[in-house]
């Protein structure tokens, strides 16, 4: 697991006292992107807030532009890694450096719907003190559709996404996180990288009481912007396979319960081309160590699992034609990949 010491560039980590949320962005090159994002977590208001930007290896001309934009200010830092730690771990290192009682986390290629988004955030877990998170709508670019790609819910609940509902996990391109959680539950897999990291977290949150909610109320634009983007004919797949079946043996999934899952990937990854990295994730799986505290989830946390999630994506022909027969792409929702 690669580790860094983060190195400030530009604007001020936040003063002690309490103040009501962390705001968390990695950049990655995507400058232009980066700076709307940026600029839309400066606007917002309502709330007491830090903006932390953490800079993981973008070339030194998209560096300078950030820290132009951050130059002065004691309401935000940009702190820089010499290497991609991924999601995962640039995550927890970002969220480390600061400490607000809320973590709100934005893609780099994301922006806030309205100025009042993040307090609305922020209210939200205020209203539900056993919310671990909240996950806002996730719209495209234009502010007008959702954004398809970023659908990690049952397709049934599609027409509820202007409501609120319970769910298993959040999706990272926006979301809440109430700090008090994440220091119970512990930080993401940073082994993890990149995909399903949200939703190992959540599990642990899940098991150890707490709900996580859906707000269609509340809402981030997400650009889905292709300069560095891991892209399924690249590692993704690879990611998503090792990852999810990862997740199943921490929770005592033996390998035998674990063929069906691993067949439907192989099915589903071989239709598209990938069954490369279909076999890839598989063998790099079994060579992690899940850990030494494996146990099931308890009764209570896979009851709340089927009631929220199982339970809206039908039976079992209605999920292989769903989430197996169809291939993987840029274009398909993310709730068709999610064999949960």
């Amino acid at each position: 697991m690669v580790t860094a010491i983060p190195r400030l560039i530009a604007g001020f980590p936040p003063a002690a006292g309490a103040y009501d949320a962390d705001i968390v962005i990695l950049a990655l090159d995507r400058a232009e992107e980066t700076e709307a994002a940026i600029a839309s977590a400066l606007a917002q208001t309502g709330l007491s807030r830090h903006l932390t930007v953490l800079d993981q290896g973008s070339d030194p001309a998209a560096l300078a532009r950030l820290a132009a934009l951050l130059a002065g200010r004691t309401d935000a830092a940009l702190f820089a890694v010499p290497a991609n730690l991924g999601v995962a771990g640039g995550r927890n290192l970002a969220t480390a450096l600061g400490h607000g009682r809320v973590i709100i986390g934005l893609d780099n290629d994301a922006e806030f719907a309205t100025p009042a988004t993040a307090a609305g955030l922020v209210a939200a877990l205020d209203a539900e003190p056993d919310l671990a998170a909240v996950a806002p709508r996730i719209l495209a670019a234009s502010g007008l559709a959702d954004d398809l790609t970023s659908w990690g819910y049952p397709l049934a609940l599609r027409p509820r996404a202007g409501g609120s509902f319970d769910i298993a996990a959040f999706v990272g391109a926006g979301h809440a996180i109430r700090r008090a959680a994440w220091d119970a539950a512990g930080p993401y897999d940073a082994r993890l990288f990149f995909c399903w990291e949200e939703y190992d977290f959540c599990l642990r949150a899940i098991a150890a009481g707490w709900r996580v909610r859906y707000r269609g109320d509340l809402a981030v634009c997400h650009k889905v912007a292709p300069g560095r983007r891991m892209n399924w004919s690249g590692t993704r797949w690879f990611h998503y396979v090792r990852n999810r079946l990862l997740i199943e043996r921490k929770w005592g999934a033996s390998w035998p319960a674990l063929l069906p899952r691993a067949g439907g990937y192989l099915l589903k990854g071989g239709r598209a081309g990938l069954w490369r990295q279909g076999i890839a994730g598989i063998l790099a799986a079994a060579r992690m160590d899940p850990g030494t505290d494996r146990r099931p989830l308890p009764a209570a946390a896979r009851r709340y699992l089927f009631r929220v999630d199982r339970a809206h994506r039908g039976g079992l022909l209605t999920r292989l034609r769903r989430e197996v027969l169809t291939k993987p792409g840029p274009a398909l929702p993310e709730a068709r990949l999610r064999l949960l």
